[in-house]
């Protein structure tokens, strides 16, 4: 089977770097020249809480030719349109697109190829690409996990032969309430993602300071509310049931919400959301697919979503110049 990783930027890097190691080939795909030029030199260098090394075959998307069985998507979301049209050319009449990407795209995709030809997968791991060829793992490797689902009835042939090129890495949950799955990792990235791009600091930071971790409880409150009032069933995230431990109701339940938190996240505490390195890039972020989508469907289901509105809004004004990533931004909620 002939399997690409289409962006393979930071996360990408290391799932090629631990595919190719487990025995598996991958072709890693990305615009970034330097950060070709460096993989085909010296191979993939991950570093942080794991340290390895690993020769992988990479190049430039101009460099692409025939037809692929299975392309992870890892791409922003921005120029779905664009990139998925473009690759439709390059996939086998029976081929998958594996969608990595945050928010709620497998419709987007599904639209331009065929729902059939569409897998959604969730990870629950953070990345950091360091300098060209170097990508650091932020989160444990005890901690190295996927959720992988189909969004039709049947599930496409490559299904398989996928989940076990991502065991090569981590362990693989098959979902079958998928949609309930895609909004398990949405809360955590419209959480501690928003907050860490809103103040420019990591996870575990975020969830620390006593007043952004009110902020973080209202935007996971808001993610489990919208949920509720749309009949989703959330999933657990690494057999940890998110709506029993952080839901509440009542002040004493709040409280305990409360203090979980940091304890909830601590093995990704070092993770810096990819919005907060488009920030330092001078990027635009994806943060209209994220908390922009928590708000999207608050509308659709009378639900009110005042905080993942306003850190849309404060996300926005960082890309316009007007604010900066800081704790400073707190004073705004």
């Amino acid at each position: 089977m002939r399997v690409a990783i289409y962006g393979a930027g930071s996360l990408g890097t290391i799932l090629g770097a631990y595919i190719t190691k487990g025995g598996a080939e991958i072709e890693l795909i990305n615009r970034n020249k330097a950060h070709i030029e460096a993989l085909q030199t010296n191979g993939a260098k991950v570093v942080g809480t794991v340290e390895f090394t690993q020769k992988v075959v990479a190049y430039t998307p101009d460099q692409m030719s025939g037809k692929y069985d299975t392309i992870f998507l890892m791409t922003k979301q921005q120029h779905n349109t664009e990139v998925v049209t473009m690759l439709k050319e390059y996939l086998a009449e029976d081929g998958v697109l594996v969608t990595f990407q945050n928010g709620l795209p497998e419709p987007g995709i599904a639209d331009i190829i065929g729902a059939e030809r569409v897998l959604g997968c969730t990870v629950a791991w953070g990345a950091t690409m360091c300098e060209p060829g170097v990508c650091e793992l932020t989160s444990s490797p005890d901690a190295l996990s996927f959720s992988l689902g189909a969004i039709t009835p049947q599930r496409n042939k490559h299904f398989d032969k996928v989940k076990e090129l991502l065991e090569l890495m981590g362990t693989v949950d098959v979902e079958e309430n998928f949609i309930g799955t895609r909004w398990s990792k949405l809360l955590i990235n419209a959480s501690f993602s928003g907050m860490s791009a809103v103040l420019g600091c990591t996870f575990g930071e975020a969830a620390g300071e006593r007043n952004s971790r009110r902020i973080v409880q209202a935007l996971i409150k808001e993610c489990i509310d919208v949920c509720a009032a749309g009949g989703i069933r959330i999933e657990p995230v690494q057999g940890k049931d998110i709506v029993k431990l952080l839901d509440y109701k009542g002040a004493v339940k709040k409280a305990i919400s409360f203090f979980i938190i940091p304890i909830a996240i601590r093995k990704h505490a070092k993770l810096k959301a990819s919005m907060l390195q488009d920030i330092e890039k001078g990027k635009l972020t994806e943060v209209d697919a994220i908390n922009g989508a928590v708000s999207d469907f608050g509308r659709k289901v009378g639900c009110p979503t005042p905080m993942n509105d306003k850190v849309v809004e404060i996300i926005h004004n960082i890309e316009q110049g007007k604010l900066t990533p800081s704790f400073d931004n707190l004073k705004l909620f």
